[in-house]
C-alpha cells in the first residue's frame, strides 16, 4: 500500500511542525551556545538550554509520531500531536521568552507547558494501549 503526504493534512501539517521546530531548535542551540553566554547569566543560560533540549526532544518525538499517524488513525493520536505542540511553544518558548526579556510574567506558561507535554506522552501512550487490546 502506497501511503502519500497528501491524503492526510493533519499529519502533513505535523510533519512540517516537527521539521520547523528541530531546525529551530539547532539555530537556537548554536546561538545559546555562542552568542547568548556573551551577555545572559549562567542561571539565564541554563534556563535556555533546558528550552533547547526539550524543544529537540520533543520535535523528534513529532516527527516519529507523525510518521506513525500515518499508518494508525487516531484521534488520541491527532491529540497528542497537538499537545507536543502546544507542550513545545508553552514550555520551551516561555523559558527563551524569559531569557530575553526577563520577564517572570510567563512564569506560569512554563508548567503548563510541561503538562502539556505530560498529556502528549500519556495520549500516546493509550493509542499504543488501546491498540494492543485489539490484537
Amino acid at each position: 500500500m502506497l501511503l502519500t503526504l497528501n491524503k492526510n493534512r493533519n499529519t502533513r501539517l505535523f510533519l512540517l511542525l516537527a521539521s520547523l521546530l528541530g531546525a529551530t531548535g539547532v539555530a537556537l542551540g548554536a546561538y545559546g551556545a555562542h552568542g547568548l553566554t556573551k551577555w545572559a547569566s549562567p542561571a539565564q543560560v541554563d534556563y535556555f538550554q533546558l528550552a533547547v533540549l526539550y524543544q529537540l526532544l520533543h520535535a523528534i518525538t513529532l516527527l516519529a509520531v507523525s510518521i506513525l499517524s500515518l499508518f494508525v488513525s487516531s484521534r488520541l493520536l491527532l491529540a497528542s500531536q497537538i499537545f507536543f505542540v502546544t507542550g513545545i511553544v508553552c514550555f520551551s518558548g516561555s523559558l527563551y521568552l524569559y531569557v530575553f526579556t526577563g520577564t517572570k510574567a510567563l512564569a506560569m506558561v512554563t508548567p503548563l507547558g510541561g503538562l502539556a507535554l505530560i498529556m502528549a506522552w500519556l495520549l500516546l501512550a493509550t493509542v499504543f494501549i488501546k491498540k494492543s487490546k485489539k490484537c
